[in-house]
């Protein structure tokens, strides 16, 4: 759902980098989250409950319960923050998907299966695929500009890759001219990445 990124004031405030669109459905009073965290961190094992979450200068910034001072706080920086959901569950935000449902796609370019989706990771500028295919994993930005479509339902993702990213994989069995019309790349360009769930 975010994360924490600094401390914010004397009073346990946090500020918060969202990973949802929809911040006023998940980051309501009482709401709680497990934790991501180092094995290290005395917040290990533990959940975060929120008491509130305001906005200032357009930056959101939480309160929660038992982090009372700007000492706790410091504590809980780069947490990430996850929550608990039934995996039978569709994610109510356009273009938005869970882990569990992009795990395990058939990842097609041009048609072709490459290879499957075997892991996600958030990051802050954007999340990142990795790709399992038969030349090792390929990581790929979930952002629109590469990732043209994910269709749940069939199982699969369609991807437009720039030039290079798969291309050891789409033309180790093509010929060196081959008649099928080449997809023009699509560059890559920084961009806030479509929101997944945790």
């Amino acid at each position: 759902m975010g994360r924490l990124t600094k401390a914010h004031g004397l009073k346990g405030a946090i500020k918060v980098e969202l990973y949802t669109d929809a911040p006023e459905k998940r980051f309501v009073p009482g709401a709680t989250f497990s934790l991501q965290v180092p094995t290290t961190s005395e917040w290990h094992g533990k959940k975060l409950e929120l008491i509130e979450l305001k906005f200032y200068n357009a930056q959101p910034v939480a309160f929660f319960k038992d982090v009372n001072d700007r000492s706790a706080a410091e504590t809980l920086i780069k947490a990430i923050l996850w929550i608990e959901h039934d995996l039978a569950q569709e994610s109510d935000e356009e273009d938005a998907w869970f882990d569990h449902q992009l795990v395990g796609l058939t990842v097609l370019r041009d048609g072709i299966a490459v290879g499957t989706v075997s892991q996600i990771d958030h990051f802050p500028a954007q999340d990142l695929l990795t790709v399992a295919t038969s030349s090792g994993d390929v990581l790929v930005p979930f952002v629109k500009a590469i990732v043209a479509s994910v269709d749940i339902t069939a199982g699969t993702m369609t991807v437009t890759p720039p030039i290079g990213l798969f291309e050891e994989i789409a033309d180790d069995d093509a010929p060196a001219a081959s008649a099928a019309p080449v997809q023009p790349s699509v560059p890559v360009q920084p961009s806030v990445p479509e929101d997944d769930a945790p």
